[in-house]
């Protein structure tokens, strides 16, 4: 069977659009159908396209596409695992941002490519895990000033029920069971408890 072409493309978040990897994959000559997608954060590698692409689809000889290094991995241990298991798997790792990776040697010279390209994957890899310390950072930063400026976060706290009061002195003093109270009040069992315990 031919050797196959598939692309991996990723975004951190639901919010973020993978149009501009997708059109780089496609126009490098990957099939749209052959590329897997996952919206998931680069901190490892645990993410189910991937695992998916890695485990089930991928086989010696194929060639996977990718437009970043940091798509695989914002962790350089990790990214080093990673192009090294492929490697040991047989599989042709293709980064679009680093050229050489997309060149094609010949055999007595492969040595070349493989130093040139470790040179690049280790700064690179040092730059990608550096941006996400830096995000991290960033994020506890603002989580700390918004804790400062008494930002509550989480879900807004729902309004109590009107007659809660009046209902919740009638359980409390055995004049009315809790499941009666829930059906008047209109709430779920486990928000009745909650504001229970609550007040």
């Amino acid at each position: 069977m031919d050797n196959r072409i598939y692309g991996y493309a990723r975004v951190s978040t639901r919010e973020q659009n993978e149009d501009r990897q997708l059109e780089a994959l496609i126009k490098f000559g990957v099939p749209e159908q052959n590329i897997i997608i996952d919206k998931a954060s680069g901190k490892d590698t645990e993410r189910e396209g991937y695992q998916y692409l890695k485990r089930q689809i991928l086989r010696k000889g194929d060639t996977l596409v990718i437009k970043e290094l940091d798509r695989l991995s914002r962790n350089k241990a990790d990214i080093k695992r990673e192009l090294e298991e492929f490697k040991a798997a047989g599989v042709r790792v293709k980064i679009l941002d680093i050229p050489t990776t997309l060149t094609d040697f010949p055999p007595d010279q492969a040595w070349i490519l493989e130093m040139i390209n470790s040179i690049l994957i280790e700064v690179l890899g040092s730059i990608a895990e550096n941006e996400r310390n830096k995000i991290r950072s960033r994020q506890r930063e603002g989580i700390e000033a918004a804790k400062k400026r008494d930002v509550k976060f989480g879900r807004p706290a729902k309004p109590l029920p009107d007659n809660w009061r009046e209902v919740l002195a009638e359980v409390r003093c055995g004049n009315k069971k809790p499941v009666e109270a829930m059906r008047e009040l209109g709430i779920s069992r486990s928000y009745f408890y909650k504001l229970y315990s609550d007040n």
